[in-house]
């Protein structure tokens, strides 16, 4: 469908009374079809209604163009009507009067009596006709608004303009106008756009909801398509599958603003210290129990020893606040799946190559994939078990969490079930889950099953909720699970203090990995600071024995955090890690690959922090050996990707960082 309004690189500065400028809006792109319900939505002072007063003609674009209609958008028109939230209507005329006067001066060349007909069947639209002789001072406000809503529609408007119309109305009322204004758009194809800070009014009543970001230079930082058909019923959008995970990616979005406006109101100044040149650090984290390094580091006193005297840690609740906060440049360095500092390289984050480095592997193992109690019940225990369960099931679609497209929990669960020839994008649906999120979802039944870290798995089987079916234990032994990740450029402008980061998670690492600290790291992770939940629920010691929670017992995975090779980031294992990447089309294979994998991994920076600690250097690559008995080819990834069974179609491409 063709575009109807077209935002072309919208900007608007205003000029300041100390003689600065303040830039409001900064390349504002939005193309609009006819009949679109379109809402803005964002925090206060993010530009919502400025960018709606510049449609409107009511203000000028700084830069840009708004064309409507194929016109430029130079002055006010009544092709593009305003609601207001204040109504704006004459106090002195009444509910006709009111509408008439706009349909009289803008439709002054029809006959009076199709004049008067569009006034009454105005009127009649909104369900005014008994209060038709009253005078704004004698309705609430509600009927104000239908007044309003009554008059923007009478001189047939190209677009509908609304800014925050239904804000001050009580809760029965704006509900019943809402459906009213729905109905209304949809009976005449209006095209509409609409300012809100309401969440459910968007979901309700658009098909994209337009998300911008803080001001200063606020933009367009996500769209969100709203598949949910019409014609639309209040109680029947909230139980269509898509309502939940559209309100909670705006909710997240809401939220992340607001943290990036809170840091950008702190002082940001780089602290230089003790021969470093930043030891103020935002240290991004997802309460699992590998995060176990960064919380023993911070308690103990590892980053003080080091010189990082001003150290954060800044959790998240899932992996994708810590994508943002890199991006953003708001965390200097953050806990990541071993797979991410390649994911955001090769332009994983919104096809824009990110250059992100690992200079550390804190954990590895940890891992496991668990299936929902019913099939364990039908006597399902291996891969062909289950394989076989989804053959005699052709008409049911099982849903898997996890946690990020990037993460080992992605990679071995899609290697386990290709496998055992199940496709994971054909024959089964996997989904983007929080960690902490995996329980809940398996015990609501949204899901069949999951991969992630530790505790999730274990506390899933002590709930009775769960159980095992396999572990990184039987999958990939010793496996990366959990890596430290800073943008390239942040790791050439801190050296020094990339090095004594490294020092002091490698001095953590090896502290977790004593058992005689078991209990400790147990009962500081339990804090609500970092896991939040009861420490029994915590493995961190060797895989569990005898717990009597299924006969056969699976082993649960325990990270491994410190030993011979176990920290010193791996290209071989890094390389695999793309390889799967490609395989499931989450990235292009780079065809610059050596290049690649030499700018990810830090080995020198890993070398420099474990030889001034005295820690030995192991350059030994361990081998990598799957539980299905394939060998990867390091020497030929393609050849290695060619062979496997079930893929995507393999692009290759040179990546520019």
């Amino acid at each position: 469908m063709s575009t109807f309004v077209a935002v072309d690189q919208v900007g608007k500065t205003f000029d300041l009374a100390n003689g600065g400028s303040y830039i409001a809006l900064k390349g504002i792109d939005l193309n609009m079809r006819k009949g679109e319900f379109i809402s803005l939505i964002g925090h206060s002072g993010c530009g919502k209604s400025t960018l709606l007063n510049i449609i409107a003609g009511l203000d000028g674009a700084t830069d840009g163009v708004v064309v409507v209609d194929d016109t430029p958008v130079t002055k006010p028109g009544p092709d593009r009507m305003v609601v207001f939230q204040n109504y704006s209507l004459l106090p002195w005329l009444t509910v006709r009067e009111n509408i008439a006067m706009a349909v009289n001066k803008v439709l002054q060349g029809l006959p009076k009596a199709e004049r008067e007909h569009i006034i009454e069947e105005s009127i009649d639209m909104v369900g005014l006709r008994a209060a038709v002789d009253k005078k704004p001072g004698q309705l609430s406000g509600g009927m104000k608004q239908r007044v309003s809503i009554a008059r923007a529609f009478s001189i047939r408007p190209k677009v509908l303009l609304l800014d925050e119309p239904f804000g001050a109305l009580d809760a029965l009322t704006r509900g019943g106008l809402q459906e009213r204004l729905m109905q209304i758009c949809e009976e005449n194809h209006v095209t509409a756009v609409m300012v809100t800070h309401d969440i459910d009014e968007a979901l309700l009543l658009s098909d994209r909801i337009i998300m911008l970001t803080n001001g200063p230079e606020s933009k367009i930082g996500q769209i969100l398509e709203v598949d949910i058909p019409r014609p639309r019923k209040r109680l029947e959008v909230v139980e269509h599958p898509s309502y939940y995970s559209l309100r909670s990616e705006m909710i997240y979005f809401l939220n992340q603003q607001k943290r990036v406006k809170k840091i950008r109101a702190q002082k940001q100044t780089v602290v230089a210290r003790h021969g470093l040149e930043k030891v103020n650090i935002q240290l991004g984290f997802v309460p699992l129990t590998a995060c176990a390094p960064l919380a023993i580091a911070k308690e103990k006193g590892f980053f003080v020893k080091h010189g990082l005297d001003e150290v954060t840690l800044a959790r998240e609740s899932s992996w994708r606040g810590i994508v943002d906060g890199i991006s953003g440049g708001y965390i200097d360095a953050a806990q990541m799946p071993s797979g991410m500092p390649a994911w955001l390289s090769l332009g994983g984050n919104n096809d824009v190559p990110l250059p992100v480095v690992t200079a550390l592997t804190m954990a590895r193992n940890g891992n496991a994939i668990t299936l929902k109690e019913e099939f364990y019940q039908q006597n399902i225990r291996t891969l062909d078990d289950f394989h076989t369960f989804i053959l005699n099931t052709p008409n049911k679609r099982h849903n898997f969490g996890m946690v990020h497209p990037s993460s080992m929990h992605n990679l071995l669960l899609r290697y386990w079930l290709a496998a055992g020839g199940i496709d994971p994008d054909n024959d089964v649906n996997l989904m983007t889950i929080p960690p902490a999120q995996m329980v809940v979802d398996l015990k609501a039944g949204t899901i069949d099953g999951y991969c992630v870290g530790e505790p999730w798995n274990y506390r899933a089987a002590s709930e009775g909720k769960g159980f095992t079916i396999a572990s990184d234990l039987g999958i990939w032994n010793g496996h990366p699970g959990k890596v430290l990740g800073v943008r390239e450029d942040w790791a050439n402008a801190y050296p020094n203090t990339h090095i004594a980061l490294v020092k002091a998670l490698l001095e953590a690492c090896k502290y977790c990995a004593d058992p005689n600290n078991v209990n400790k790291i147990r009962h500081l992770l339990s804090q609500k600071e970092y896991l939040g939940m009861k420490a029994e629920y915590i493995t961190i010691a060797d895989p569990l024995k005898d717990t009597g929670i299924h006969d056969p017992h699976k082993e649960y995975a325990h990270p491994q955090f410190f030993g011979a090779g176990l920290n010193r980031p791996s290209r071989t294992e890094q390389l695999w890690i793309i390889t799967q990447m490609a395989r499931w089309g989450i990235t292009p294979f780079p065809r610059n690959w050596v290049e690649i994998l030499e700018r990810v991994c830090r080995t020198s920076t890993f070398s420099t922090g474990s030889r001034e600690l005295g820690f030995d250097v192991d350059y030994g690559l361990n081998a990598i050996e799957l539980f299905d008995g394939v060998p990867f080819n390091a020497k030929d990834p393609i050849g290695y990707l060619n062979s496997l069974k079930i893929k995507r179609p393999i692009s290759v491409a040179e990546v520019i960082l």
